[in-house]
């Protein structure tokens, strides 16, 4: 039994390590480096800093903690089980194994308390900068006078891989540029990474770094230094106006007799010798899965002092909605998830006589319902007068100023889109969206993947869609990239044909439970149809545009910028008494998800005659044309001219389609 403070910390901080070594030895792969030395930062900041509810993970005003180095994910699953979060030690034991809560790397909709998906490195930081920029947002549209109900920390683990990651770099410069002050990362800077030594191509001096992006640094030269970390967290703490770092010195595989300290602790098991050395070293006995009854009680006093810092909170809450009601019934509707009332009652209807570009159209689209929705927020790579995404009337932000609409994230894609995805993570308040163009979505794509992974309600706009954007070339053309998009799960990607369908697509998209991308064309397109059935057409994905009488002898299917061409086509085919139907097929994803009879009532299984055109690459269009359609599209790179000459000399023009829907019959 312990006798003093001292030796009980001491026996908590091995018993955090002792569960990583553990679980990882079990599941035969694991990261237990990490958590062997980073354990006596998180200790600290978990015992002593972090203000949270294990019995109500998901209480508002809580402080976050993102484990950005996620390959270290059982130090986050030690604590986690310990303070009394539902995350048995059975779970533990069932690392990395099927169906358990516990994966190799953290997973936000899977295991309770976790609230980033982390692993890719950089990531998880560049979710800490979204979520207090969030917090930053929320508190200046929220607190009042003697009412402050948004006020907590973002702390991040961030590691020497996380340092390396450019999109680190990106957020991080963003994040002093915003004077964040309630940001604070905890490097654990134990110098080393998976190949060895991290000197190895790793050099700059991360303090000087961070001073020039305006960051408050500190250093802890022992991470074991237990009061030398409480001083450090204070200290950030009271740095109001800028975000802070902690660069801790510490030592891979802390306790291991022949690890510690080399890159071997980095990603594989100790191996049981190693092990049992290794509780020797720690003074803990050699049994697997061990927990002191008095480290059990001393971790799980978190669970009333969450109670009760919460329910402070809501005494807080309680009397600042009764002083503001109106504020009061926003913030429930936007916590429920919910869409306000009659947020779409505004959205435009655009006129057949008139082409539009969908980028211009989107721009008016969002104008018009973004007011009745003041927890929606974003913006855009520094292409605001291009993608047309900033919100009418509101503030831009700046230098030590966060809390504004319009983000100006400059060019830095990749830090754009995972900020955004940290907006998204702070708890569904927030509506976030991004825009840049559509090839840049190269530069985000891990981003939108850990977005659509983590099922995120964000909208990731993207201008510029194809070849249509012309003189540019073909490094701005994307003819890829729609198609990479729609290869990834749970990911909606929306190209509409016009204004309308532009409409339709924002008011289905800000329905779904989930991520989607809105493809935009930068160039002018007609305006087919005005009517509500576009509305109702988008909404499952795609439907019958035109039509004939009977059963078509050919259908022709389109999405975006293309669907007037194939109209076109449509129109020659009826009056050369060819019977003809045009579909457009603006969400593949929508589409796939409805029921058969819809699918079979939009592209019946007997016509196999069928084209497609769509301005990039023809691969995946066949599950739609068959194996006897015909699909048109671009191959290749494109070129630099006026988009009207491209798509003639590439073959995207109505007669193309005649002359292929008419080799079919």
């Amino acid at each position: 039994m312990t006798t003093n403070t001292a030796e009980l910390d001491q026996l908590a901080i091995n018993t955090i390590r002792t569960l990583a070594i553990d679980a990882i030895e079990a599941a035969n792969s694991g990261h237990p480096g990490l958590p062997m030395g980073a354990a006596p930062m998180a200790y600290v900041l978990w015992s002593r800093h972090l203000r949270h509810n294990p019995r109500n993970p998901h209480w508002p005003n809580r402080d976050r903690f993102v484990l950005s180095a996620g390959h270290g994910s059982m130090l986050l699953y030690a604590l986690l089980h310990l303070t009394g979060y539902d995350l048995p030690l059975e779970e533990l034991k069932n690392f990395r194994q099927w169906e358990s809560k516990t994966p190799g790397h953290p997973e936000v909709h899977l295991t309770p308390g976790v609230e980033t998906t982390t692993g890719p490195l950089g990531q998880g930081a560049a979710n800490a900068v979204g979520m207090a920029l969030a917090e930053a947002y929320l508190a200046g549209r929220y607190n009042r006078d003697g009412h402050t109900i948004v006020d907590h920390y973002t702390y991040a683990i961030v590691s020497d891989g996380d340092m390396m990651e450019g999109v680190c770099m990106e957020v991080s410069a963003l994040a002093g540029h915003w004077g964040l002050g309630k940001l604070i990362f905890m490097y654990d800077a134990n110098e080393v990474t998976l190949d060895g030594p991290a000197s190895l191509a790793f050099s700059e001096n991360i303090a000087d770094r961070y001073r020039a992006w305006n960051w408050d640094v500190q250093q802890v030269d022992d991470g074991n230094d237990l009061d030398a970390i409480d001083a450090a967290i204070k200290a950030a703490q009271a740095a109001t106006d800028k975000p802070s770092i902690i660069i801790v010195r510490t030592v891979i595989g802390y306790g291991s007799p022949n690890k510690a300290g080399t890159s071997s602790a980095h990603g594989s098991p100790l191996g049981k010798d190693e092990i049992s050395l290794t509780k020797e070293y720690y003074s803990l006995p050699d049994e697997p899965f061990y927990i002191a009854d008095e480290a059990l009680e001393h971790f799980r006093r978190a669970v009333p002092a969450g109670q009760e810092v919460e329910s402070a909170w809501h005494d807080v809450y309680k009397a600042w909605a009764e002083a503001y009601p109106d504020l009061a019934a926003e913030w429930e509707t936007a916590l429920r998830g919910e869409l306000p009332d009659d947020w779409d009652a505004d959205l435009p209807v655009f006129p057949t006589e008139k082409a539009v570009a969908t980028r211009s159209a989107s721009g008016k689209v969002m104008n018009a319902f973004v007011p009745r929705i003041p927890t929606m927020i974003g913006g855009d790579a520094d292409l605001a007068g291009s993608t047309k995404t900033l919100i009418d009337g509101e503030p831009n932000t700046g230098q030590g100023q966060p809390a504004a609409r319009n983000l100006r994230f400059g060019v830095r894609e990749h830090g754009m889109g995972s900020i955004v995805n940290g907006l998204a993570l702070h708890g569904g308040i927030i509506r976030p969206y991004s825009a840049t163009f559509l090839t840049f979505s190269d530069y985000m794509r891990p981003a939108v993947r850990l977005g659509a992974l983590s099922h995120l309600r964000t909208v990731y706009v993207f201008s510029h869609d194809s070849i249509g954007l012309g003189e540019d070339g073909p490094t701005h053309q994307p003819v890829e990239h729609a198609m990479a998009l729609r290869a990834i799960p749970g990911l909606y990607v929306f190209r509409p044909a016009d204004a309308n369908e532009t409409a339709a697509s924002w008011r289905t998209l800000m329905t779904l439970d989930g991520p989607a991308t809105l493809l935009l064309t930068r160039q002018n397109v007609p305006v087919l149809a005005n009517h509500e059935l576009v509305h109702t057409g988008v909404a499952h994905g795609g439907s019958v545009l035109a039509d004939c009488e009977g059963t078509p002898q050919v259908i022709l299917i389109a999405s975006g910028s293309e669907v007037h061409i194939a109209h076109e086509a449509y129109c020659h085919l009826t009056d050369a008494g060819i019977k003809a139907r045009l579909v457009s097929l603006p969400c593949w994803e929508l589409f796939d998800e409805q029921d058969e009879i819809y699918k079979e009532s939009v592209l019946p299984a007997r016509v196999t005659a069928r084209v497609s055109i769509e301005a990039g690459v023809t691969l995946g269009w066949q599950k739609y044309v068959g194996l006897d359609g015909i699909t048109i599209g671009v191959n290749h790179f494109g070129a630099s001219a006026p988009y009207e000459r491209i798509y003639e000399e590439y073959g995207l023009t109505a007669g193309r389609v005649i002359d292929a829907a008419r080799s079919l019959l």
